[in-house]
């Protein structure tokens, strides 16, 4: 062997050896977030969007339908989606994480409580479970009011009419906004007028309104249903930015804070980045457990960033 080829060698292993040892990739330097227009969402994105910019990230928020959220995120073409609710929304998801495209990050919400609700008044009227509701289909009209196309809520609705569940078979589904739909609710309420409606906690309408969640009949898959709201990521988030990942997987919210943002920024109808930058600046505990063990882009405590820059 040459001199020249042992220097060659000897450069290859040396290359090698620093190749080893480099530190891990940064984080990326900035977090696509998809956002389904929900109140709660919406917030809940907030607050974590200012959290990490002030920790030297920048943001995304693409407010978008669940379903093209979820295709999105399959595709690399956002990174995280903070309200994925099982299991109203399984079917639309398990696919992804089947395949390893989709990665639930943690249980953000948990215990929550979504299906179709009815005026409290209804409710003592005689409609305790989904079977009610044909009973008095003139009172309701043969309508359930429903939110935004595409979810998984409406879908189950959908599924329980085509197949006739709890005799829904020839009731009309109207898809509309939430907004809308909450706002044909409050009518109806407060001319104490009957209707069936999505209702889910966290949010303002159970703290506005005096509901009842159905119970189930015919195993309806739209009554009263326990969930859990998944932070859901894309593949390879983990690995591509585990300082990102970390803030996502310790991000969890109580019920009752999620009900105080949705009533501030929808029922009050303030701003969502006041409302975020308000709460984070009075709950400096609740911060700190999420921000446990991360560090600003730039290699410091996460929690003490946040202190100076957004608590003083």
């Amino acid at each position: 062997m040459t001199r020249y080829s042992r220097i060659r060698q000897l450069l290859s292993a040396l290359a090698l050896f620093f190749v080893a040892i480099a530190p891990a990739k940064a984080d990326i330097d900035t977090l696509r977030f998809g956002v389904s227009p929900w109140p709660g969402v919406t917030v809940k994105t907030e607050i974590a969007s200012q959290l990490l910019q002030a920790l030297g990230y920048r943001t995304q928020k693409n407010e978008l339908a669940v379903s093209v959220i979820i295709n999105a995120l399959s595709n690399d073409q956002l990174d995280v989606y903070l309200g994925n609710w099982y299991p109203v929304q399984e079917e639309m998801t398990r696919p992804h994480l089947d395949e390893g495209t989709l990665v639930q990050v943690a249980k953000n919400i948990s215990d929550a409580e979504s299906g179709l609700v009815v005026p409290q008044y209804v409710h003592e009227a005689g409609v305790d479970s989904v079977a009610d509701l044909n009973r008095y289909r003139d009172r309701f009209n043969a309508e359930i009011q429903g939110i935004e196309a595409g979810t998984g809520i409406n879908d189950a609705i959908l599924a329980a009419i085509d197949n006739n569940r709890a005799g829904l078979g020839d009731w009309q589904l109207n898809e509309s906004s939430t907004a809308a739909m909450l706002a044909l609710a409050q009518q109806k309420i407060s001319n104490r007028e009957w209707i069936t409606f999505v209702g889910w906690e966290p949010h303002w309408m159970n703290v506005s309104y005096d509901l009842y969640y159905l119970k189930d009949a015919d195993d309806s898959g739209i009554a009263s249903i326990t969930s859990t709201v998944w932070t859901l990521a894309r593949r390879g988030l983990e690995a591509e930015a585990p300082n990102l990942y970390r803030f996502l997987s310790q991000y969890r919210v109580a019920i009752e804070d999620q009900n105080d943002w949705v009533y501030e920024y929808n029922y009050r109808e303030r701003p969502a980045d006041e409302v975020a930058s308000e709460w984070i600046r009075n709950h400096p505990d609740t911060v700190a457990q999420w921000l446990d063990g991360v560090t600003s882009r730039s290699g410091e405590a996460a929690i003490d960033v946040v202190r100076e820059k957004m608590m003083d």
